[in-house]
């Protein structure tokens, strides 16, 4: 890695970050209220990631066509890219608490001091020309995986002079994985992170590097893999996938439509509400968190198509087994303070968090 490597990377993140910010602010997009924040107030949204998605994958399209060595550049400059979106995260993370502390009352985001500030952050939803930076970042995280997934498989076909079958499957897994976050942008104004996590280096880290550069890993060891992937293995891996997918959206769905209209159907039922807030109807009568499974399922199958050469790839679902069972656990203490004996109620009528019978 040298210098000259580390300012092309350099100039090609940050020229990525900002043609994405730019098409953030000049597209049109759909304006969505948000939910409503602890202090009764929604924020506005205009999401049109899909357009600008649609307009990447154009640009892709093109690039393919005309010029294919330029998207193996992030391929040959994975290393320099690191080093620069960790930069980056640590600049904008910098920068969000500096200029967000001073509107902040003493004894909430800084409490603990500055390290805390900065881990936690000091704004709940910092906008910059009518952007809200917090949405925003999902953009250069999801895009920039596809993308970097893209550039494995440039760097195969240039190497070898063909896409090997589990290369191609792992393309079409991440594309319609990302494609649906951007149909279904309006769901994540009702997460947890947008409603109630303050901007700050934990959220920022994990959009800018973690994302992108880590949920990528399979890709990267497959570029060498030319293994043939039996029939068998791509129908099951298929199968896996397919299903983790239906858990994860469509559990998301399900929440999402009853926070907008409680009276809502579910798989041809009215929707039921334990308490008249708590949704036993579903997906979340069987499991209080499938959707983490299905989240864990769509991961395992990206990097199944490694095959078992080597144990690195498999960090990624290790990992995000146990980002979310802590999650899991985190949520259940949360809703525990929140609603009290209700949650207590739920929890007997849903007996399972993730893996019904099991867990």
């Amino acid at each position: 890695m040298t210098v000259r490597d580390l300012l092309a990377a350099a100039a090609l993140y940050l020229g990525f970050v900002a043609v994405l910010f730019i098409g953030s602010v000049v597209l049109p997009g759909r304006a969505y209220l948000g939910a409503e924040l602890a202090d009764g107030s929604r924020i506005q949204y205009r999401l049109n990631g899909l357009g600008l998605l649609v307009l990447v994958l154009a640009a892709v399209g093109v690039l393919a066509a005309a010029a294919p060595w330029v998207l193996v550049w992030p391929y040959h400059l994975f290393v320099p890219l690191l080093v620069g979106a960790n930069v980056f995260a640590f600049t904008l993370t910098a920068l969000l608490y500096w200029y967000g502390r001073p509107s902040v009352p003493v004894g909430t985001a800084d409490t603990g001091g500055l390290l805390r500030g900065l881990f936690y952050g000091a704004q709940l939803n910092p906008s910059w020309v009518g952007v809200d930076l917090k949405m925003f970042s999902y953009r250069p995280s999801l895009i920039g995986l596809l993308l970097l997934g893209y550039s494995f498989a440039a760097a195969q076909y240039e190497r070898y002079g063909y896409l090997t079958g589990r290369m191609v499957l792992f393309q079409l897994f991440c594309t319609l994985y990302v494609i649906n976050y951007f149909q279904f942008e309006y769901g994540m104004l009702y997460t947890w992170d947008i409603i109630a996590e303050r901007f700050g280096w934990a959220l920022v880290w994990g959009d800018y590097v973690l994302v992108p550069f880590f949920y990528c890993l399979p890709g990267f060891f497959l570029v060498d893999n030319l293994e043939p992937l039996p029939a068998w293995a791509a129908i099951v891996l298929t199968m896996t996938y397919t299903l983790g997918f239906w858990l994860f959206r469509g559990a998301n769905d399900q929440k999402h439509r009853v926070k907008l209209d409680p009276e809502t159907r579910i798989w041809g039922r009215p929707a039921e509400l334990l308490g008249g807030r708590l949704l036993v109807s579903g997906f979340w009568g069987l499991g209080r968190k499938l959707n983490y499974t299905g989240e864990l399922m769509i991961y395992l199958s990206f990097t199944l198509l490694c095959g078992f050469g080597s144990p690195t790839p498999y960090l990624l679902p290790a990992w995000l087994a146990g980002l979310l069972i802590h999650r899991a656990w985190r949520d259940d203490r949360r809703c525990r303070a929140k609603y009290g004996e209700l949650w207590t109620a739920y929890c007997r009528r849903v007996r399972f968090r993730m893996v019904p019978f099991i867990y």
